[in-house]
């Protein structure tokens, strides 16, 4: 190989020019098989998009490094661009790596389709997946700096002597970056226990938002006014914050009124089925048909507080089904009885009993789906979701089984 490598400059420059070019020929020529095979394979198709431009660097720079190293009469210059080209071979490899992890991983996403109703799985693996990816994309990044240091004499002695004093590095180090560590750690047990996954919606310092990213160190909550609220990792694992989609998307809202005592609550509530089930209204496209209750939970004062409770499929729908609500009853106040809007009363000593003003109605049977935990199959399911153990299992959690009596120590023994 050496007699083939001329000793004047500038032939030995042609020769590697020549090289050059024929490495970037046979890259191109991979290139082209590949994208024939990316017809039935989308694999290939994202490898051959994404791996390009590495895979034709790392032929040109073998070519020329092999050409150059024939060479060994070459001059002066030869050595130093020799060890740069085998700097930048290292890093090459290391690109080329950190594309096939970002193959591999979208591979695995397109596996995993979340425009689904019940997507909570496949937004698991997909946090799941978006962290491993980072995490591995450091872990090449790591190895490639560390291989090209190594190629130094001075800094392999060096790493000689860092290990032998690893133990007082490691601990200074851990002293130094306890932070960052801790949001690192923090952000494997985020992904891994299932605590939070990308397109969770919840509550964080008073503010509603959705999951947008996950990183190894932060996490991105994406406000419901566009805002984006970014916290480290180490909040989510050490602060109390809500997750409304936790198990399932679907959630309940309320809707307080005040209104006065002379309010028909009975004419009240058939008006609010008729706006959840009404098919001209927008009722039936944003109540999911769960949850359709008013009660009321507050009669101090002057008025008289009505509490309706609706369910819908997600978050979003639930807060425009609750505007919708409220905007719809407190005009049915305005329209039908006026009457029942807030109003403060001041009446004499000698004013006549309510009774005498007019005949007294017999009080209304109040509905059967009036009730959140009683009246109907589904309050009775969701009032034994929330009664707790039964006697029985108090009592099978109170017994502990102990030794027998046989094996009791004996009393001041």
């Amino acid at each position: 190989m050496e007699d083939l490598v001329p000793d004047e400059a500038w032939q030995a420059l042609v020769l590697v020019a020549v090289a050059a070019l024929g490495a970037w020929l046979v890259g191109v020529l991979i290139g082209v098989l590949v994208r024939r095979l990316a017809r039935r394979s989308p694999v290939a198709a994202d490898l051959s998009r994404r791996g390009r431009a590495p895979l034709r660097t790392l032929l040109v720079l073998i070519a020329v490094t092999v050409v150059l190293d024939a060479g060994p009469a070459l001059g002066g210059w030869r050595d130093p661009v020799v060890r740069g080209l085998g700097l930048a071979l290292i890093a090459t490899v290391g690109w080329l790596l950190a594309v096939a992890v970002h193959v591999v991983a979208d591979a695995a996403l397109a596996r995993y389709d979340v425009d689904v109703v019940d997507n909570r799985h496949a937004r698991r693996v997909r946090t799941q997946i978006s962290l491993l990816r980072r995490l591995a994309v450091v872990v090449v990044g790591l190895l490639t700096v560390a291989a090209m240091l190594l190629t130094f004499p001075s800094a392999r002695a060096a790493g000689a002597s860092i290990l032998a004093s690893a133990g007082v590095i490691s601990i200074v180090a851990g002293l130094a970056a306890q932070t960052s560590l801790a949001n690192v750690f923090a952000g494997l047990q985020l992904a891994f226990t299932d605590a939070i996954r990308v397109d969770d919606v919840v509550v964080v310092e008073e503010e509603w938002g959705r999951i947008e990213e996950i990183t190894l160190t932060y996490v991105v909550v994406h406000i419901w006014d566009d805002r984006r609220l970014v916290l480290p990792s180490t909040y989510f694992t050490t602060t109390p914050f809500e997750n409304w989609t936790r198990k399932e998307s679907a959630v309940l809202g309320s809707v307080e009124l005040d209104v006065d005592w002379t309010t028909p609550f009975d004419d009240m509530r058939t008006e609010l089925h008729r706006l959840l089930e009404d098919e001209g209204g927008r009722g039936p496209e944003l109540w999911d048909g769960r949850v359709g209750v008013l009660q009321v939970t507050d009669a101090v004062g002057s008025v008289v507080r009505a509490r309706v409770l609706v369910s819908a499929q997600d978050a979003g729908t639930l807060f425009d089904l609750r505007c919708h609500v409220r905007e719809q009853l407190v005009g049915w106040l305005q329209r039908e009885h006026p009457e029942g809007l807030p109003r403060v009363r001041v009446e004499g000593a000698g004013a006549a009993p309510a009774s005498a003003r007019g005949d007294r109605r017999a009080p209304a049977q109040s509905a059967t789906d009036s009730s959140l935990f009683t009246g109907s199959s589904e309050a009775l399911e969701r009032s034994r979701a929330f009664a707790g153990p039964n006697q029985e299992e108090v009592a099978d959690r109170d017994t502990t089984p102990g030794p027998p009596d046989d094996d009791r120590p004996a009393r001041g023994s």
